[in-house]
């Protein structure tokens, strides 16, 4: 994984937000939260929470005496998540190295995360801290999306960005967001991490948007694959947008447009 891939600065967590999280995330943070909330926690930590999708999913879901910690590691992701919550007593906001939390061990029934554990530089780690913060008989709860061949709009416009950079095409989409599929890897390195009990449910979804464009901005402008192709040309922001819209145009129509997403969701108790 690149450094830039886990860069989320400037405008993309806007971006993120209003493109992305409708096209991709809204569906999936519905699931999880209604999981964890499922295993009735007094007290749940999120990593990697991005622009809040599953604190806003959640919060109304849990008891009014939990205690709901919130970290990402980028605090520019942190502060938009946290502008966009209701007041709530229950959540503290606190930005937070999923590969060295700082809390003791032992301080939560639930950790979850969604679609972070892809950029996690050392998963290992990530989840030993994930297993040594949990209570015993706690839960660790997080999705992963699927191999990008099943998750159609992104595998679209990595398609469509490696015909305008056919020397160095960008693979962030397929490197990093869709690089950790394998179910038989995940639990492995999740026994390994110390967690015995594992229990991973493959879904599809059905990607939804006004137009062409939207899936094209959110890709391209809403993720660190922007790096991607400004590193590349600086100037090429908007027609590689463009590029990836017409592609997307040329496959789904020009209107009101959908496509598969599909991810794994894991549940592994210590």
């Amino acid at each position: 994984m690149s450094e830039t891939d886990k860069v989320f600065t400037g405008s993309i967590a806007e971006n993120y937000d209003r493109y992305l999280v409708p096209l991709i995330f809204e569906s999936f943070a519905q699931d999880i939260a209604r999981r964890v909330a499922g295993l009735s926690p007094g007290a749940v930590l999120e990593t990697a929470a991005g622009s809040g999708v599953v604190a806003r999913a959640l919060a109304p879901l849990l008891s009014r005496d939990a205690r709901y910690v919130v970290t990402d590691l980028n605090q520019p992701m942190l502060d938009y998540a946290a502008s966009r919550q209701p007041p709530d007593s229950r959540i503290s906001w606190r930005q937070a190295d999923a590969l060295a939390l700082p809390f003791e061990p032992g301080s939560f029934d639930v950790v979850c995360c969604q679609f972070g554990v892809m950029f996690f530089p050392d998963r290992h780690s990530g989840f030993l801290e994930a297993r040594r913060v949990l209570k015993p008989g706690g839960s660790f709860v997080f999705n992963v999306w699927d191999r990008i061949e099943e998750n159609v709009f992104a595998n679209d416009v990595t398609n469509a960005l490696a015909e305008i950079f056919p020397g160095d095409p960008p693979r962030f989409l397929a490197r990093t967001p869709h690089g950790y599929h394998d179910t038989a890897v995940i639990k492995r390195e999740l026994n390994a991490a110390g967690f015995s009990s594992v229990a991973i449910d493959t879904k599809a979804e059905q990607s939804r948007a006004s137009s062409p464009r939207h899936p094209a901005v959110a890709y391209c402008q809403g993720t660190p694959l922007r790096n991607e192709i400004e590193a590349r040309d600086a100037n090429k922001l908007e027609s590689a947008t463009d590029w990836a819209t017409a592609r997307i145009a040329d496959r789904h129509g020009s209107g009101e447009v959908a496509a598969k997403i599909q991810a794994h969701i894991v549940m592994a108790r210590v």
